[in-house]
């Protein structure tokens, strides 16, 4: 079982995202408020602090949302998760996981500071299949 860090969003595309703190997952949408949010199969994007960490050692300065992440966890790594893992998130919250990393096309600021970024092979989307509130604290755990 892991937890939720930082619950993350921004109001453009391309932006890093803020810790809001706490959210409503919407089913058909992702995380209201959220520029990325949409009906896809990328609503919801998640990265481990543990990947975040990785970054920090590196010397970049970065933190929860500087990835465009957003859902921040801990103590679960995510990226091992296979595709159509289903992940319990908060109290009523239940995600899929539809696609492990990402194609970076732009080159990031922090790819372009260390010369790599670990969202691209680290992170992870899933698809709602119920939705609700999801507050940094919250438990996020795989499914059995």
């Amino acid at each position: 079982m892991g937890k939720i860090i930082a619950v993350c969003a921004s109001q453009k595309k391309g932006m890093r995202k803020k810790n809001v703190g706490e959210g409503i997952l919407k089913i058909g949408f992702g995380l209201e408020g959220d520029a990325h949010g949409g009906d896809w199969h990328r609503m919801i994007s998640l990265l481990g602090m543990e990947s975040i960490k990785k970054m920090s050692d590196k010397g970049a300065d970065v933190g929860p949302g500087d990835f465009a992440e957003n859902l921040t966890t801990e103590g679960l790594e995510l990226f091992t998760l296979p595709i159509g893992t289903k992940l319990k998130i908060g109290e009523t919250s239940i995600g899929e996981v539809t696609q492990i990393g990402k194609e970076c096309h732009t080159k990031c600021a922090i790819f372009k500071q260390l010369g790599e970024c670990v969202m691209p092979k680290e992170g992870i989307f899933i698809r709602l299949l119920e939705g609700g509130v999801v507050r940094s604290g919250d438990s996020i755990e795989v499914m059995a």
